[in-house]
This record gives structure tokens, sequence and C-alpha cells, in this order.
């Protein structure tokens, strides 16, 4: 759908970008940001550590106040984080000045902004051609016919010579994606898109990054809406200027963000190799287990000794609340799969301080715990039908 439009047929494209699926467009390393206020200083940004893979899409969330729009800020360059360092496609921005760092963001990056910011005397098609002008983008003569395509692209050819003062917003945000195309970036970020747009236009516009995606763009999205926040690749929540780790997201979305973030404080990572048991039935289970990557089995013994594996795990899923919540042995047997396993852990205290503090939580983990011992009971009185160990 974009190819055509999308060519990468111009030399500026750093050395970082484009090298693989799996290569990190973006890298972000102890950024600290603080503001002064008054007398003192207000930290916003405090120690973020992140990594964003090409090909992503990933949406930024966390109330308002938490940072969200600053991290973007680093990101893209419009502000510089006070300690720490900023890494996109093999270009560390903490090193360009803010003439280098404004060109280098023009050809490099696209940026739509929840206001839009299309500039009020120039057409619709003017103002996608601004960025290729002043970048020195494709030749003068490419350049409105690529802006009548982008324009094209999302709806808004018929209103070309229109001034933004005459159309709505939502199609003054189809106009900014379109602009923050114009030359082709790898990257695109987005400042809360759609937060003032009506839901069905939001829908539209969170179509076309959809599109983008598969058309090979990488797309960092700050959002509120939570229902957009559940379609992206990969979601990163900040509370109180820091990361919260995913996996506790992922497993215990009941917590407040601030929970989510204690939790997080108190992880602790352990790996285990191929086969490796990680919880031993009718031993004492002490802790609380995430699984981060690879897979897990898990196996219950039956009368004469034998065992069957009732069951797989993968990352994002946990286990281990059973014994923690009913105070008791282990009931099944946990192993690492044919690959090795990573987890992120929590102590049976910090896990049940958790309870404590979140009803939600608490009554989620206690439904989870009686359908799992309902499917254990069921299990044993089954006949085995996977071999333990088996893929």
């Amino acid at each position: 759908m974009f190819g055509h439009l999308f060519r990468h047929n111009h030399p500026t494209v750093p050395a970082g970008f484009g090298t693989g699926e799996a290569a990190a467009i973006i890298t972000v390393k102890d950024v600290v940001k603080s503001f002064k206020v008054g007398t003192g200083d207000v930290v916003v940004l405090k120690g973020i550590n992140l990594a964003v893979e090409q090909g992503e899409f990933v949406g930024i969330i966390g109330k308002s106040g938490s940072g969200k729009s600053t991290l973007v800020n680093m990101l893209t360059g419009i502000d510089r984080p006070s300690s720490g360092e900023v890494v996109v496609g093999g270009m560390s921005l903490n090193t360009l000045d803010e003439n280098e760092m404004a060109v280098w963001r023009g050809r490099n990056q696209g940026i739509v902004f929840q206001f839009f910011q299309l500039l009020p005397m120039l057409s619709l098609v003017e103002n996608i051609m601004l960025p290729m002008d002043f970048c020195h983008m494709f030749a003068p003569s490419e350049r409105r016919p690529r802006a009548m395509e982008l324009l094209d692209m999302v709806g808004m050819a018929d209103q070309a010579d229109k001034l933004p003062t005459a159309i709505s917003g939502g199609q003054q945000q189809r106009v900014a994606i379109a602009r923050a195309l114009a030359n082709d970036p790898p990257l695109v970020f987005a400042d809360e898109p759609t937060g003032n747009l009506d839901s069905r236009t939001a829908e539209d516009v969170f179509r076309m990054f959809e599109g983008l995606v598969k058309g090979g763009k990488t797309i960092v999205m700050v959002t509120h809406d939570s229902s957009l926040a559940k379609r992206v690749t990969r979601t990163v929540l900040i509370a109180d200027g820091e990361i919260v780790n995913e996996w506790v997201v992922k497993a215990l979305p009941t917590l407040t963000h601030a929970q989510m973030l204690e939790a997080s404080h108190k992880l602790e990572h352990q790996r285990f190799g191929p086969g490796q048991v990680i919880m031993q039935q009718e031993q004492p289970g002490d802790r609380f287990y995430i699984i981060v990557e690879g897979t897990v089995n898990i196996a219950l013994a039956r009368s004469g000794g034998s065992e069957v594996v009732v069951t797989h795990m993968g990352p994002g899923q946990y286990f281990g609340e059973i014994e923690l919540v009913r105070h008791d042995r282990s009931v099944a047997t946990v192993r690492a799969g044919e690959a090795p396993v990573e987890v992120v852990t929590l102590s049976g205290d910090a896990f049940m301080d958790l309870l404590a503090e979140s009803e939600l939580t608490r009554d989620a983990i206690q439904h989870v715990v009686r359908q799992r011992l309902r499917e254990n009971v069921a299990a044993r009185r089954a006949e085995p039908t996977i071999a333990v160990g088996a893929p």
C-alpha cells in the first residue's frame, strides 16, 4: 500500500537504520531529565532505559504528568536529557547542535502532534512540501507530485489547495500524518495524535499507523486511549518518571500504576537451563514467577510415580501464586522447556503485600487459583496424554 511512496532513495539515512528486523532503532541509556522550578529542580525522567526495535509499533502510556511527552521530546531531540544518552538509528543525539539536529530530524523522523501544527498561511500541499524544501529532499520537480501522492494516501488530495482553517480537525490530523511522511522517515513519533478527535476519526488515524507499520515504518505513539494502547506491538508504561517493568504490566494489569512501579523495584531476574526444575512438587513455594523468555512445562505427579505435563506457559504468564495464596507446598513441578527460560520473580512477602494493597488483584489471583486447582484435579483423573519434556 505504501511502498511506492517510501523509496529510501536518498543517502541521508544513518548506517544504524535498516540493519535488520531485530535491530534496535532506538536506545535510551540512563536518561535523566530535570527542570528548574523556582529555587529547586523537578526530576521528570529518572534513569530511563529503553530499546525499540525496527518495525515495532510502541505505545507509551501513563497518567498525566508521568513523563510521557518529555520522553518523546528526548527521542526526537526536541529537548535534551540532563544526563544519559539517546541513540537513534546509530546517531547519538547528544552530539548534534541545534541546527544539525533540525536537519537530521527532518530527514529521519516524522512527528505528528496532538494539535496538528500546520502552518496556517500555507495550503495543505505546501505544508507537506515544506519539510522536503527545508531538508533539500527529492528534486524540486518531484516535491509537489510526492505531496499530492501523500495527500491522496490520507484521503485529502481533493483539498490540496485549501488552507488548514478550511478543514476539520480530523482532516488536519490526516494532513499532519502526510507531512510527517514527506521525507520518507524510517521513524514516526506521534504525541497524543487522537486526543482531539472523535472516536471514528481516531480509529481511521490509528488504522493509518497500522498500515505504516506493515509498510516497514517504526512508530512510537504517546496515547491516553487504553483501547488503542492494547492494539500496538508493545506498550511502555511510565509512572512517576520511571518505566514500569512490562511483564508486571502484562501479568498484573489490575494493579495501579504506582503499585506496578513498586513491584518493578522489587523484581529479581533468574535464568534456568533447558529442563531445569524451577519449582518442585511438594516442596515449599516462596516466590511468584513471571515468564519473560522461553516456555515452561507444568507437570503433575500421579500414583505409581509417573508424571503428566498438563500445560505449557510462555512469556507474560505466571506461576507460584497457588502456593503463596494457600500457604502450602507446590502443587506441581515446573520445569524449563527445551530452551533456556528467563523469569522475573517477587518474594512471597512482596507478592502478598501487593494483594493486600489491591482488592482487584487479590480477587483476580484468587479466581485464577480456583480455576487452576480445578484443572489440576481433572488432570490427575485423566489418562496421561502428553509426555514429560515433549514440545
